[in-house]
């Protein structure tokens, strides 16, 4: 009984030291996955999994479904999509025109939520389809392609995120994996070519991760600004990505580190 009252204050002091160390190495180093941080500190990925949600409870960190991001990290939290609409909305609107382009006659494409996807919603309408299938997630996409008799628009239920009024959860994704599409085209909140696309929700990321496997063809669309960028969620790696549509103002090593991923990058 003695021996295991005086170990009971050693554990506690390990697990507290284990945490105080994980939150400086996700400082440092501006994420860290679950099993990157069990290989550092010799322990499994469930007690990991257990550290990191006592930590993002107290607001140390901010967690993700794959590991853990600084509580200060500029992307850890979603921004409404009326203000999103407002930021660099010209380059929005040449990138929407690119990606409209790319659209053929009678394919089914899915337009994901986001500030840039309905610039390409928005382009649709004025486009002169006979037909066209447009899979989405959105309400205001949906709305912006409603009544338009030679586009047929297939809405997924589920959860409705307030800030991007978009449906997600396991409703929208049961809808979605009995559909097929030919294009996706994606909405980014963060890139980087080494931690891949990412997004501010986990259900928004699971989501988008189940639209890559059901599309032939995944077309990223975003500003510049959002290169470099790491939000909460990691949806894909960029490899997974077909092409990436973007403003020029795009650093140029980041366009050279994507297009050595084999991403197709088109400036515009």
């Amino acid at each position: 009984m003695t021996r295991d009252r005086a170990s009971a204050p050693t554990r506690r002091l390990l697990v507290e030291e284990r945490r105080r160390l994980i939150v400086e190495y996700v400082d440092k180093q501006g994420r860290a996955t679950v099993e990157e941080l069990a290989k550092r500190f010799h322990t499994s990925a469930v007690t990991i999994r257990n550290d990191l949600e006592a930590l993002a409870r107290s607001s140390a960190i901010a967690r993700s479904h794959g590991g853990a991001l600084p509580a200060t990290a500029p992307n850890a939290h979603d921004t409404p999509l009326n203000i999103k609409e407002t930021r660099h909305h010209a380059q929005k609107l040449r990138i929407g025109q690119a990606a409209a382009r790319l659209i053929q006659n009678g394919e089914t494409i899915i337009l994901d939520s986001g500030s840039t996807t309905v610039e390409i919603a928005r382009q649709i309408r004025q486009m002169k389809f006979e037909s066209l299938t447009v899979i989405t997630n959105a309400l205001n996409i949906a709305l912006e392609l409603s009544g338009l008799s030679h586009i047929r628009v297939m809405m997924l239920g589920g959860l409705l995120r307030e800030t991007s009024y978009s449906l997600v959860g396991p409703d929208a994704e049961q809808a979605l994996s009995k559909l097929s599409a030919d294009k996706l085209f994606l909405g980014v909140d963060g890139l980087d070519p080494v931690v891949g696309v990412t997004t501010p929700d986990p259900l928004e990321a699971s989501l988008n991760a189940l639209m890559i496997r059901v599309s032939r063809e995944t077309i990223a669309v975003f500003d510049a600004s959002k290169l470099g960028q790491r939000s909460l969620s990691v949806i894909t790696p960029v490899q997974q990505l077909h092409r990436v549509i973007t403003d020029n103002s795009a650093e140029a090593k980041v366009v050279e580190a994507l297009r050595a991923a084999g991403v197709d990058v088109v400036l515009v």
